[in-house]
């Protein structure tokens, strides 16, 4: 018997360090479903920017601009993408030391791990993941400025603001920073800090740059509504990558988003077409693309926190809120945001964002609130995160614009202007009937 024992214990000795190896290399492995939906998610997002939104602008401009207009977007993205892998990542997702920035661990994505710490997917697909929300929020902002914003300035300024301002926000909220860990500020997928520094950003740049030549006397109509409902209808879809893949894994949290991101967009959508019935006679498709995007940009903060009924009211809140917005921008304030980045993304990411703590509450069958907090705590916290980040967007935009400007001027000349970018910029016509 005491010979058994001896074997025994002698055994279970030998066996523990082999367990303990297999546990942690268990832990060290992805899984692989949760990696083929961070992928594809990836590749929705960036389909998103490129055709989807330069689709959904191109449309909208003159003809004369068109061009002009898909060139800017996909340049912003192109170097984006580039400073992302350099130190953009980095600087947003590196190990956090002070709260503010991430640090330099993960330059040019050296020193990655088989899996993100926290999740279930490699920190390669996470830092790819990550890449596509960098290119299209600086995206976003080129509606502010088309018909006549200078491309070398375009260039240099989104690529400065992706590293001044975006950056350091995704540390704030969603790479461990100040944001998250001090105050609860929450954001799913981007309400702040994809939508809230785009939008409050393109409304300081339309500011600075002044109005279009004729703005408000000349109607500047879309050449190419059917070109508008294109690109909204591959934003849409690409949405569904954007804030279901911000689950970081295929679950029933990715599910519930998508859900409420498909609701969202279809309320705010026919809200939006009901306003334009009574305000302007008759429902336009440009109205229905419109609307369509702000509400996807109003669910985004909340959509893996809320409930579809939330959602739908949050639809109803972004065409109510966002649609008045347009006029207020540019009536009131005498800003020309010529394609209304601000109303539609800058707005709707901030009142979803604000929403986010009212409809999340278990009564409204949302998530419910972290340990200590409550509605009036989560609200505060939001409100918080939505200054702090509009505040800073709004200062660092500025000083990026007039840095950038003492090298390359900020807007093309009046004759430049009047012949259209397309030929002045890059000496292409967009449509060539000869």
């Amino acid at each position: 018997m005491r010979t058994f024992s001896a074997l025994a214990l002698t055994a279970a000795a030998a066996a523990t360090p082999v367990a303990a190896f297999a546990q942690d290399a268990a832990v060290d492995v992805a899984d692989t479903g949760d990696t083929a939906w961070i992928l594809i998610s990836s590749a929705l997002v960036l389909m998103m920017t490129m055709p989807g939104l330069t689709l959904f602008y191109g449309g909208l401009v003159r003809a004369k601009n068109f061009l002009a207009v898909l060139v800017q977007v996909g340049a912003i993205a192109a170097v984006a993408s580039l400073l992302w892998v350099i130190c953009g990542y980095t600087m947003a997702f590196g190990h956090v030391t002070n709260g503010w920035l991430g640090a330099g661990n993960a330059w040019m994505l050296i020193d990655l791990g088989n899996v993100r710490e926290g999740l279930t997917i490699p920190e390669s697909s996470f830092a790819l993941f990550q890449m596509t929300f960098a290119a299209i929020t600086p995206a976003l902002m080129a509606g502010a400025w088309v018909d006549r914003a200078r491309f070398g300035w375009v260039v240099g300024f989104a690529a400065l603001w992706g590293l001044l301002v975006y950056a350091p926000v995704a540390h704030w909220v969603w790479g461990g920073g100040w944001l998250s860990n001090a105050m609860g500020t929450l954001d799913f997928a981007g309400g702040i800090v994809v939508h809230t520094t785009a939008g409050v950003s393109a409304l300081v740049v339309a500011a600075l740059l002044g109005k279009r030549q004729g703005f408000p006397r000349t109607l500047m109509l879309p050449h190419a509504p059917s070109l508008t409902m294109a690109g909204a209808a591959l934003l849409w879809v690409g949405w569904f990558g954007f804030n279901g893949g911000s689950a970081l894994a295929a679950n029933d949290d990715a599910a519930s988003a998508i859900i409420n991101t498909h609701v969202g967009a279809c309320t705010a959508a026919l809200v939006w077409l009901l306003i334009e019935r009574f305000t302007v006679g008759k429902p336009t498709s440009v109205g229905f693309a419109t609307g369509a995007v702000a509400g996807l940009a109003t669910v985004t903060p909340a959509a893996g926190f809320i409930s579809p009924g939330g959602a739908i009211l949050m639809g109803v809140a972004a065409a109510s809120v966002c649609y008045p917005m347009i006029q207020v921008v540019k009536a009131r304030l005498k800003i020309d945001d010529s394609l209304d980045v601000f109303a539609v993304h800058g707005v709707g990411g901030m009142i979803g964002s604000i929403l986010l703590a009212v409809f999340m509450a278990p009564g409204f069958g949302g998530t419910g609130y972290a340990e200590g907090k409550t509605m009036v705590s989560q609200l505060a916290a939001q409100f918080v995160g939505v200054g702090v980040v509009a505040i800073w967007s709004a200062v660092a935009s500025a000083l990026i614009a007039v840095l950038v400007s003492l090298i390359m001027p900020m807007r093309v000349s009046e004759d430049d202007e009047r012949e259209g970018l397309d030929l002045a910029s890059h000496g292409e016509r967009a449509w060539e009937f000869d």
